[in-house]
């Protein structure tokens, strides 16, 4: 389709940054593989409840206001949902996507655990391609890369204080190629300025939520015994120092990798990553979580609607039961 004037100007803006960005944020993960579906071609099955997704992403700030202006409606798309003793809740419909709390620390090291992006979800493509227009325009020089994972198109960022941003897209699940209980996910080409140029102005429809979250760990195997043996996700794929987890059949809802952080002890107290939000249908799937936590040995806190435990290298996770 034509560009539009409107168009053409948000399309230049990002053209240029194009060649200029390294994009290491899209790292190959899997071969893409589009083929007919081997043998065991089915996702596996996870301990935590199927319907399990992710919820807010808190993150630490020394400059909130601009965090704000990056997530909220002249940029990402969030709305700011409320305000409480500081704290800034930003999100879609009511649901909360993004946490910001305001806090006077240094930034995270290189090397340290943590957060290596977080992922908004959106319902179609020209949702995304509307949020990738304002961005362009506000916040040029923030882009980072883009990548077809075969499973998703992706589109990625760091926000006012560094934290990595992924916005993307699913592409349609009966395309995801499972093999051996693997999903195939790749790192094809993806042009930016022909996905703004395809959808952007046509109807959107939904509301983007929090896709997934992909964390800065120590060492993959503590990572598996913690997010798959105790939390009970399910490994869906394993590539290069990452290894990805889900529920439900999804291609992953976390993600660890030991890219620039192999080693790494417990996190200091830094800016960036507060904590991270899983929602389950049931409260009860908090009783089960709190019984694989007991037996691998790690404390947790638990009320009727929420159960609070940190991983191996203190990333908070709040497992919150729906409608609480």
């Amino acid at each position: 389709m034509n560009a539009s004037p409107r168009r053409t100007r948000w399309l230049i803006g990002i053209s240029t940054l194009v060649l200029l960005v390294a994009v290491g944020a899209t790292a190959v993960i899997l071969s893409a593989n589009r083929s007919a579906s081997a043998p065991n071609a089915t996702p596996p099955a996870s301990l935590i409840d199927a319907d399990t997704r992710m919820g807010a992403v808190e993150l630490v700030t020394s400059n909130i206001e601009a965090l704000t202006d990056f997530y909220g409606p002249a940029g990402v798309g969030l709305s700011l949902l409320g305000e409480t003793d500081g704290i800034r809740s930003l999100g879609v419909d009511g649901e909360e996507i993004i946490r910001l709390v305001p806090a006077d620390a240094d930034p995270a090291g290189p090397g340290d655990a943590g957060l290596y992006h977080s992922a908004i979800l959106f319902p179609d493509s020209p949702a995304l391609a509307g949020s990738l227009a304002r961005l362009a325009g506000q916040y040029p020089g923030l882009y980072q890369g883009s990548a077809d994972h075969a499973v998703s198109h992706a589109f990625y960022f760091a926000d006012p204080d560094g934290n990595g941003v992924e916005l993307y897209v699913d592409t349609p699940r009966d395309q995801w190629v499972w093999e051996d209980g693997q999903v195939q996910m790749g790192s094809a080409p993806l042009d930016v300025n022909a996905f703004i140029g395809e959808h952007l102005g046509d109807e959107a429809s939904g509301d983007a939520t929090m896709g997934h979250v992909h964390l800065k760990v120590g060492d993959l195997e503590r990572a598996e015994e913690f997010y798959a043996d105790s939390l009970g996700f399910a490994v869906t794929a394993r590539a290069n120092g990452a290894i990805f987890l889900a529920a439900g059949g999804y291609h992953h809802h976390v993600a660890a990798n030991t890219w620039g952080s192999a080693g790494a002890g417990v996190r200091p107290a830094t800016l960036g990553l507060g904590s991270l939000e899983l929602v389950v249908p049931e409260a009860s799937e908090l009783d089960a979580i709190g019984t694989r936590l007991t037996e691998a040995g790690v404390t947790f806190e638990r009320t009727d609607a929420v159960l609070t435990v940190a991983d191996p290298w203190g990333t908070v996770v709040e497992v919150v039961a729906a409608g609480n």
